[in-house]
C-alpha cells in the first residue's frame, strides 16, 4: 500500500507528485492520495518552518534554490521560486483534490497536476477563483460543481481529518508518504528509499 499526504502549495510535492506515479506504475502498486493542508501541519508540529522563512540562512537558502532546480530539471519541469505569492491558501484547491476524489477519482490527478502547474510553473495565485476556474475549464469540470462541492461541510471536515490524521502517525509536512501504513518517507528526494521499501513489501508478501 501506498499513500501519498500532499499539499499542491509544497515545491518538494510538486515533484514528488509527479515522480511517485512512474514508479507506482514500475511497482505495480496503487496510489492512495491523501490530501491535507500543510499550513495545519506547521501550526500543530512544526513552526520553525516559520522562523526559517522570516529568518533564513543565506546560505543554506541560497543552496535550497540551486537543489530545486536541479530537481526541477531532473524531473523535466518547469518552476519558479519563490512564486510571486508565497506561501499561498491552497485550501480551496486541496477541497477540490478531496471532492474529486469523492465524486470523480479519475478526474483528480489531472486537476492535480494543473494546479501544481499554474503555481509552480506559471506563477498564478492557486487562491483565487478565477485561477481555479481556469483550472477546472482545463480539466473538463464544470466550475459551478467544483465551488458547491467544496463548500460542503464533509469536504472540509475531511480535509482537516486527513491533517489531524498524518500528524498522529508523525508526519510534519509535505509530502508525507506511506508504504503499508506504518513505513513513513518525507520528501521528493526519498522515493529511491520508498522503491526499496516497496520491493521489501511485496517479497515478504510472496
Amino acid at each position: 500500500m501506498l499513500e501519498v499526504f500532499f499539499d499542491c502549495s509544497s515545491p518538494w510535492t510538486y515533484l514528488a507528485f509527479h515522480n511517485i506515479q512512474p514508479l507506482a506504475k514500475e511497482m505495480g502498486v496503487e496510489i492512495t492520495w491523501r490530501p491535507i493542508l500543510v499550513g495545519g501541519i506547521f501550526n500543530s508540529v512544526n513552526p520553525s518552518v516559520y522562523e526559517s522563512r522570516k529568518t533564513p540562512v543565506p546560505l543554506k537558502a541560497r543552496y535550497m534554490k540551486k537543489d530545486l532546480a536541479d530537481w526541477a530539471r531532473s524531473s523535466n519541469l518547469a518552476i519558479k521560486m519563490p512564486p510571486s505569492v508565497f506561501p499561498v491558501n491552497s485550501v480551496k484547491a486541496m477541497r477540490g483534490c478531496l471532492w474529486l476524489l469523492r465524486d470523480k477519482p479519475d478526474a483528480m490527478v489531472p486537476f492535480a497536476t494543473a494546479v501544481f502547474e499554474a503555481y509552480w510553473g506559471d506563477d498564478q495565485d492557486i487562491s483565487k477563483d478565477e485561477v481555479l476556474t481556469a483550472i477546472c475549464a482545463r480539466c473538463g469540470l464544470d466550475p459551478q460543481a467544483f465551488f458547491a462541492g467544496i463548500a460542503e461541510p464533509a469536504i472540509k471536515d475531511q480535509l482537516k481529518d486527513n491533517t489531524d490524521e498524518v500528524i498522529a502517525r508523525g508526519g510534519f509536512g509535505s509530502p508525507t508518504i506511506f508504504v503499508d501504513k506504518t513505513d513513513m518517507y518525507f520528501g521528493n528526494d526519498r522515493l529511491p528509499l520508498i522503491r526499496e521499501a516497496l520491493i521489501r513489501s511485496k517479497a515478504g508478501a510472496a
